[in-house]
């Protein structure tokens, strides 16, 4: 077993240094790292319908897909990540999540903390979840991860994962919403998240054997940068996933009502049907063909709408104000 401080708070790395780890190496590995704010969402979700997309824009949030399923989660420096990387020739400890949070709930049995394992992959406490879990299963080895909320921001948590879901209609799967805690709100004692990080990976060591902790070489952190830049900061792989869906979405302006409805599959917009009282000299089929094709994305919409005089087909409406309308 090596054991791994990832000092790193770049979500995109971090992500990346997970599956360089999983698929690059052969040993057993135990990795504590933390990620600036940024939102985690599951491998098969729809990443426009789990995020304040607003919020996640005016706050300058990172957003990265994940190799696992489960829901979105939002990390800050007061959530803690562990990972867990097993060769697992048997299978059997896919779908296993009490065999890896059993130690997180022993650590804080140690600080009198009464800590559970509840419904499919969470750890509460008092009710309240404090960690979420997934898992991921790569040929013969397994990669278990589970956030640990020790002194969150719960408003940021809150406000960047808050999105309305009448907008959209796919078969992504839905972040279920809990009621959350923070670790340090059960503690009898003060405890930094270093001190909670060095009591954990203690107690790993002693549990499973060895004191080989690792850094990584020159030549492991070029690899995991090009994995970084060729995907986990992609548009493609964050955004571009995402199951097919349907987005409808109805906005009232100075020049009237516009009801723009999309079909996306792979991130592309496929259909475009535009409604509204709105008034316009030219047909808006020139703009619904014009979005045929194009990334469901701010910056993409932007640039093929800035070739069309918007007043022309939107009387009265800016362009700025017809985007807010597509997400």
């Amino acid at each position: 077993m090596i054991y791994i401080y990832n000092d790193s708070t770049n979500p995109y790395f971090n992500l990346a240094t997970e599956e360089y780890i999983l698929k690059e190496f052969k040993e057993d590995c135990f990795m504590l790292w933390r990620n600036k704010p940024c939102i985690v969402v599951g491998k098969n979700q729809n990443t426009l319908s789990e995020i304040n997309l607003d919020y996640v824009k005016e706050h300058n949030i990172p957003v990265v897909r994940r190799l696992s399923g489960g829901g979105a989660v939002f990390h800050d420096l007061g959530n803690l990540n562990f990972t867990f990387i097993f060769n697992d020739s048997t299978g059997n400890s896919f779908s296993n999540f009490k065999k890896f949070t059993q130690p997180i709930i022993d650590v804080l049995k140690k600080l009198s903390v009464n800590a559970e394992f509840s419904g499919r992959n969470d750890l509460t406490i008092d009710g309240k979840k404090f960690s979420g879990n997934a898992q991921y299963h790569y040929k013969n080895r397994i990669l278990h991860h589970g956030t640990l909320l020790f002194s969150a921001n719960m408003t940021d948590l809150t406000a960047a994962l808050k999105v309305k879901p009448s907008k959209f209609k796919d078969k992504g799967v839905k972040s279920i919403k809990s009621r959350v805690t923070n670790i340090t709100k059960h503690l009898k004692e003060p405890l930094t998240i270093l001190e909670f990080k060095d009591l954990i990976m203690e107690h790993i060591k002693n549990t499973y054997g060895g004191e080989n902790l690792y850094s990584f070489t020159e030549s492991d952190i070029a690899k995991i940068n090009k994995l970084v830049k060729e995907k986990y900061e992609t548009w493609d792989w964050n955004f571009g996933s995402s199951p097919k869906y349907s987005f409808k979405k109805e906005m009232r302006y100075g020049g009237g009502t516009v009801e723009i409805n999309l079909n996306v599959e792979k991130g592309l917009i496929k259909d475009v049907k535009i409604f509204g009282d709105f008034f316009g000299k030219y047909d808006i089929s020139h703009i619904e063909n014009a979005l045929k094709g194009v990334k469901h994305s701010e910056d993409e919409i932007y640039k093929t709408l800035s070739f069309f005089d918007i007043n022309n087909y939107f009387s009265n409406i800016s362009l700025k104000e017809l985007i807010k309308c597509l997400f």
